[in-house]
């Protein structure tokens, strides 16, 4: 090996109702292999994850838990693959029949767990698929955000919760989005003060939701009680009668507030930098998968 970086690629292992995995061929190789890709520049592996099975497949889905990363030699350099458990965001959408063929992926297919196991080429995809089985239940994700880069205090003489992003805390809100998308929340709760708000904007626009604003999250006004009656009621919305968490969640405070934030949810503390988030996998109410992303 020539000791260069590793190429970094993104994919998912999706399932649908029937415990059936979605597999792809391509006709280069004459393999059978989950959809994935290539990071292109500057993009995270959590969105490079999903736009690879959309384009790869036609299936918008969102992630579920993470994986052990895949890392193989290609020619003279490694390749550092990193996987999802992932699910259909609407099942309805699963049908692909009508998926056009063509020089990169020329079928399309959901296998059953044990024929894929057979058609899968790689013992390395085999392992994954048989990590993924016993993780693919559905969770849904509560995102806890840590707000962009704002004014620093020093240069703003005005009431602190009116303190603006910078113009990279706008490029972070808007890188972003991509980020956020991956894990589907379709609620999004965030304190009051402007560079919070600011922050989540860029998601609410693209997801069509529109922020429930609190001054629970702001630094002036949490408490430890406040903070633990809305993570809460926060959980309790993401999982129905069936402990099943139906949507993602998303929340947005301030460094000082995200003590009380992990605290609630039973956490060990976890310093988040601005325009980082961390990503709790729920199921039945419980945490049962953790991970960390960071916009630059």
């Amino acid at each position: 090996m020539t000791g260069a970086r590793d190429i970094q690629a993104a994919g998912a292992v999706v399932f649908r109702p029937g415990k059936e995995v979605l597999l792809v061929h391509r006709p280069k190789y004459d393999d059978w292999a989950f959809p994935k890709g290539k990071l292109e520049r500057g993009e995270q592996a959590v969105a490079a994850a999903v736009r690879e099975v959309y384009e790869e497949t036609g299936v918008h889905v969102r992630l579920m838990r993470p994986l052990r990363p895949q890392r193989y030699p290609v020619r003279r350099q490694m390749k550092t693959v990193r996987y999802w458990v992932g699910s259909a965001v609407d099942d309805d959408a699963t049908d692909v029949s009508a998926y056009e063929p063509n020089d990169e992926i020329d079928q399309v297919a959901w296998m059953p767990v044990d024929k894929a196991l057979r058609t899968l080429t790689y013992r390395y995809d085999r392992a994954t698929l048989r990590e993924a089985v016993k993780v693919r239940k559905k969770t849904r994700a509560l995102v806890v955000l840590r707000h962009a880069e704002a004014w620093s205090r020093r240069a703003w003489h005005a009431d602190d919760r009116l303190r603006p992003l910078l113009i990279q805390g706008r490029r972070q809100a808007a890188e972003l989005v991509p980020v956020l998308a991956a894990f589907d929340p379709a609620t999004v709760i965030t304190s009051s003060s402007r560079r919070c708000v600011d922050t989540v904007e860029p998601y609410a626009a693209y997801a069509h939701l529109s922020p429930v604003l609190t001054t629970a999250l702001t630094e002036e006004d949490a408490t430890r009680h406040g903070v633990r009656a809305l993570v809460a009621q926060a959980v309790a919305d993401l999982t129905d009668a069936d402990g099943v968490a139906a949507h993602g969640t998303l929340i947005c405070s301030h460094a000082p507030v995200l003590p009380l934030i992990f605290d609630a949810l039973d956490v060990g503390e976890q310093p988040l930098d601005k325009a980082e988030l961390v990503v709790f996998h729920l199921r039945k109410g419980e945490v049962v998968a953790t991970e960390r992303h960071r916009i630059r």
